[in-house]
């Protein structure tokens, strides 16, 4: 295989992780977690949407099922790239 493709795997890994990463930091917290700390219980009143609610899981769940492809991508790019002794 290519070394480019292991080099995209690896930036989309990154941008995919930090996307995720701020994507669960978004959720609304079930108690007095991370979000609470930011003023997440002030606000939840008044923005209380299911719809954005219900987007931001869809995008959540799809960032996670592209970052769990990168690692399964790289693991089996070295496992054929780098021949095992």
């Amino acid at each position: 295989m290519p070394m480019w493709f292991a080099y995209t795997l690896i930036a989309l890994l990154v941008l995919t992780s930090v996307l995720l990463t701020l994507l669960i930091l978004l959720h609304r917290g079930k108690g007095g977690g991370m979000s609470s700390m930011f003023g997440g219980g002030v606000t939840s009143s008044l923005a209380g949407s299911s719809v954005a609610e219900k987007n931001l899981d869809r995008y959540t769940v799809l960032v996670g099922i592209v970052w769990f492809a990168c690692i399964v991508g790289l693991g089996l790019w070295m496992r054929v790239a780098v021949p095992s002794t």
